[in-house]
């Protein structure tokens, strides 16, 4: 199983010990809740960034006495936590890609892990099952609802999303790869297609799908490359690649703006930084990354 580092990108990991053998036990969890704890500064979703655009920490006195503190995990030692918001906080696209464009690379799992879990919490709040209040449990890695006679106890939900490169193999040998732009995105980006996996869909099934959704390209072979956590707001992203054998596009206009086969060629000057026919998807997106294993034949 191929994953990003072997191609020489960083993978955006999760770099805490997330410990779970703490958040199901009260009195550790308090121990780590003392003076050396970090709390992550976060203003609503946003967190607050260095001139290196390394997340900012600060204790557990600066957050609201009323505010529900979640456990991140450890960072050697010490307990790493996170404040949920009071309310749900709406965050627009264009503020979210202006923050993880400062975000250091190394820094975007645990924001992505620390955004999607905090967001979760403030909108969370009731049961789903009777509509009783929940409190937080396990250190914030579930709600449980306080109604004696549900007692529902509610996870953390991450959407999986697959994302895909989709390949073309001419006659004569050259290669050609499917890329989509999206309604209302800035600039001239291209990338991968993406959509959702349905209840009931395998990955391959799901690709397939929503290529041919999208696009109008029926699908062969389907491979499995990576993945990357994308809090916007909890989506794992599962880079695929595929091969077709078809060439003509049916672009699904309330999906996509456009949808076009570049070559090789027209791939490799765009991800070497010149100008070229459209502009690659951010670098610490994994579309990005997965263009780069497209081009390394990965």
């Amino acid at each position: 199983m191929m994953n990003l580092s072997q191609t020489g990108q960083p993978t955006a990991l999760f770099e805490l010990d997330r410990a779970d053998h703490v958040r199901a036990d009260p009195d550790a969890l308090s121990e780590l809740m003392g003076m050396r704890a970090r709390l992550m500064k976060l203003h609503g979703l946003t967190p607050e960034l260095d001139d290196n655009g390394c997340i900012k920490w600060g204790s557990l006195t600066e957050a609201d006495p009323d505010a529900e503190l979640v456990f991140l995990g450890l960072d050697g030692d010490r307990g790493c936590f996170a404040a949920v918001p009071k309310r749900p906080v709406q965050v627009q696209r264009g503020e979210f890609m202006a923050t993880i464009t400062r975000l250091h690379d190394r820094q975007f799992g645990i924001y992505a892990g620390a955004r999607s879990l905090v967001d979760w919490h403030a909108r969370h709040r009731f049961c789903a099952q009777c509509g009783a209040h929940t409190t937080i449990g396990k250190g914030g890695w579930q709600r449980n609802c306080v109604n004696p006679d549900c007692g529902a106890s509610h996870f953390p939900r991450t959407d999986p999303v697959t994302i895909m490169t989709i390949e073309r193999r001419e006659e004569d040998g050259s290669r050609r790869l499917l890329l989509g732009r999206g309604l209302g995105w800035p600039g001239n980006l291209y990338s991968a297609l993406a959509g959702f996996v349905e209840p009931g869909e395998t990955i391959e099934e799901a690709v397939r799908r929503e290529v041919m959704e999208e696009a109008g390209i029926p699908v062969a072979q389907v491979r499995y490359l990576a993945s990357q956590a994308w809090p916007m707001p909890s989506q794992l992203m599962l880079g695929c690649t595929g091969v077709t054998f078809h060439e003509h596009i049916v672009v699904d206009r309330t999906e996509l703006e456009d949808a076009r086969w570049f070559s090789e060629e027209q791939v490799r000057e765009v991800m070497s930084g010149r100008p070229g026919l459209f502009e690659a998807p951010p670098r610490y997106a994994i579309a990005h990354k997965l263009l780069r294993m497209w081009l390394e034949k990965v």
